[in-house]
């Protein structure tokens, strides 16, 4: 018990102690291409995930075995840049004609199955 007490004790000179030692922070000015670009690629990630959460998509990627929020998921884990290519092709996608998109969000979910980033299909196995 009294090994107990000088333990204690011992933690809680060192924690008061800590207490007064000031926390640095960083802050660096951002520019604003840098913030714009956020704000570009946030409207990109929501235009994808507006396309995927239509009706019609929806049942696409069911027939193809995905379902829609795993899309959705794996759309919220790209880079910037593979969203931006992504909205790309939304918006030059024929109103009708989506077949071609969901194959590329098919082939994106099926390239990253294989890499072993995700697990969407249970027909792949993982290079790692």
């Amino acid at each position: 018990m009294n090994q107990l007490k000088r333990l204690m004790a011992s933690v809680l000179i060192v924690s008061t102690t800590l207490m007064g030692v000031p926390l640095t922070a960083q802050a660096s000015m951002v520019s604003t291409s840098e913030a714009m670009s956020t704000q570009a690629s946030d409207a990109n990630r929501d235009k994808v995930t507006a396309f995927l959460a239509r009706e019609d998509v929806r049942t696409e990627l069911q027939a193809q075995g995905v379902s829609s929020a795993s899309a959705i998921d794996r759309v919220k884990a790209m880079s910037d840049a593979e969203v931006s290519q992504l909205a790309s092709r939304v918006d030059q996608a024929p109103a009708g004609g989506i077949l071609g998109l969901i194959f590329t969000v098919f082939i994106v979910l099926l390239v990253t199955d294989i890499l072993g980033l995700t697990k969407v299909f249970p027909f792949t196995r993982s290079v790692r």
